[in-house]
């Protein structure tokens, strides 16, 4: 059994929650920089912006965005390792405490959805442990904006209404909601399981790096659809039009009741920042 001090668990929070919202993760920029060459004017310009925007970030170690969002947290816990002296949760959110204070980043978190008081530290965070083999803790960390996320939608389908069922749902949540959450979009989209699951799933799918490949093939056709369906939408960079709207779809998919289908769209803005460290 390998044991592993709470301290090492908070210091690693901490310098992720200012790390990820410094930093845009590579495949994300990688992709803006690919998809300028197909606009042209505005959403040209938008895109340069963009980029120039996160190579300001990370050399002036601010945030990408005034919007530092939700703290989630996807962690892989190895069975052979014990905190030696406190809770993994407990880690967790003093790591993120320290560090949205520590980096000056934005508290977005309130106590309660309807007194709205502000708990100034960012905390709690959502944390989302799977217990696996070995001796070690692999903590993904995924700030997720409010904007972004207002635009996600869920809902219950009959079976019955299959693939185009989906399609015209995920294309209308984009097309109704995709504007006002600063595109180019990452569109994850979950599907099946219930409807407790299939939302983190949806969100568990944005974790993807853009240009990877879906396990499943015929899924993997499935998001090639939805993102060219998405880019003929013309919302474009900031929803000013053009035919970058998304950057990628990545879908997650669980077994599920033969009486339902649920479907569950999280958007992600075009500041995808996540970052996954092992200890």
């Amino acid at each position: 059994m390998r044991k592993i001090k709470s301290e090492i668990i908070i210091n690693t929070v901490e310098n992720l929650c200012a790390e990820t919202n410094f930093k845009l993760s590579v495949d994300v920029l990688k992709s803006l920089e690919q998809n300028i060459v197909l606009e042209k004017d505005t959403a040209k310009d938008i895109l340069k912006e963009i980029i120039e925007n996160a190579e300001i970030a990370e050399k002036e170690q601010i945030p990408l965005c005034q919007d530092t969002g939700t703290a989630n947290f996807f962690i892989k816990l190895g069975r052979d390792t014990e905190i030696e002296d406190g809770d993994i949760y407990v880690a967790v959110n003093k790591g993120v405490s320290l560090g949205y204070t520590n980096s000056y980043l934005r508290k977005s978190v309130v106590s309660d959805p309807l007194e709205r008081k502000n708990t100034k530290d960012n905390t709690p965070a959502n944390i989302y442990i799977d217990l696996v083999s070995g001796d070690k803790i692999e903590i993904t960390f995924l700030p997720k904006g409010g904007g972004s996320e207002n635009a996600s939608a869920l809902k219950m389908l009959t079976p019955s209404v299959g693939w185009d069922g989906i399609k015209e749902f995920v294309l209308s949540t984009v097309d109704d909601k995709g504007r006002n959450a600063c595109p180019p979009l990452i569109v994850g989209v979950g599907i099946g399981g219930d409807f407790a699951s299939v939302g983190l799933m949806s969100k568990k799918a944005l974790l993807r790096e853009i240009g990877s490949e879906n396990k499943n093939a015929f899924y993997g056709g499935k998001e090639i659809e939805l993102l060219n369906n998405i880019n003929k939408l013309n919302i474009g960079p900031m929803g000013m039009g053009g035919k970058t709207t998304a950057l990628a779809v990545f879908i997650e998919v669980k077994p599920v009741h033969i009486a339902s289908l649920p479907v569950a769209v999280n958007i992600q803005c075009h500041s995808c920042r996540r970052k996954t460290v092992i200890i």
